[in-house]
This record gives structure tokens, C-alpha cells and sequence, in this order.
């Protein structure tokens, strides 16, 4: 069976579609590849690489790409998801071909205020609810898709 597709999109493709993309691709096991993008493209956020490689998944290498990059090279998916707030989700374009589009709403880590050490504890919590949304997700995939784990 050939691997469903999603595209996970944030502003800046900088922390929140990368944590996403890093997750799916982890507990997808090769049945689920996922791929992140920005409204346009950033730099990967320090705070971001910092929380994920605590636990064990290095983004740290990853490419920072643009959304409409990827609709312009005419890429498929079976679902895009939002990851950003609700006025930034609603700018991203139409996909050709999409059998769904979902939106989930996370704080983004660029904005978090105060020490390092603060800010990376806020990311944290972002990371811990991407992972919760994507496991859910997956449970969701596999069973509507009847894919095993």
C-alpha cells in the first residue's frame, strides 16, 4: 500500500510544522509521510530543535520551505493541516486533489516572552499538545485507512 500524504503548514515553517512533521513521520512508520511548509519560509527556531531533541527527534537539519513552493511543483496530499492560528490558516491556499483540510490552533514559540529557559518551557507544552494532536491523528488515519500499526 503506498504511504498517505499530509502537509503540515505554519507561518514560517519555523517550530509548529516542523514538531508536527517530525511526529507523523516518527510514529507513522513509513504508512504516513509527512511534510511541512510556511506561508513563507523562515529559519527553524531554537526553541523548537531544542524541545524536540530532548526527546530524541533532531529537526535540526531540516529544510524551511515554503507553501506555495510545494503548490507551485503541483505536490499532492490527502490532507493539509493548519497549524497556526486562525487568521494565518485561512490564508493558505487551495490543494488540488485534498481529501481533507484541518485546522489545529498552536501558540507559536516565536512569540513566547521571558527567559530562555521560560520560553523553552512554553515550547515544551506546544510540542507535548502537536504530539498529543498527531497520535490522535494517526489513530484516526489508520483506522478510517484500515492500516495497522
Amino acid at each position: 500500500m503506498k504511504p498517505i500524504k499530509l502537509l503540515f503548514v505554519c507561518v514560517h515553517n519555523a517550530a509548529r510544522s516542523q514538531m508536527a512533521e517530525a511526529f507523523l513521520n516518527h510514529y507513522g512508520e513509513g504508512k504516513f509521510i509527512a511534510e511541512s511548509a510556511g506561508m513563507e519560509a523562515g529559519v527553524l527556531n531554537p526553541l523548537a530543535i531544542e524541545a524536540m531533541n530532548e526527546i530524541g527527534l533532531d529537526i535540526s537539519k531540516n529544510s524551511v520551505d515554503s507553501v506555495f513552493e510545494f503548490f507551485k511543483s503541483q505536490k499532492f496530499y490527502s490532507y493539509v493541516i493548519t497549524v497556526c492560528d486562525e487568521t494565518s490558516g485561512q490564508k493558505c491556499p487551495i490543494f488540488p486533489g485534498i481529501n481533507k483540510m484541518i485546522h489545529w490552533s498552536f501558540e507559536d514559540p516565536s512569540t513566547f516572552e521571558g527567559s530562555y529557559e521560560e520560553r523553552l518551557e512554553k515550547t515544551r507544552l506546544v510540542r507535548d499538545k502537536i504530539k498529543t494532536h498527531v497520535l490522535e491523528l494517526l489513530d484516526i488515519l489508520r483506522n478510517r485507512h484500515e492500516i495497522s500499526n
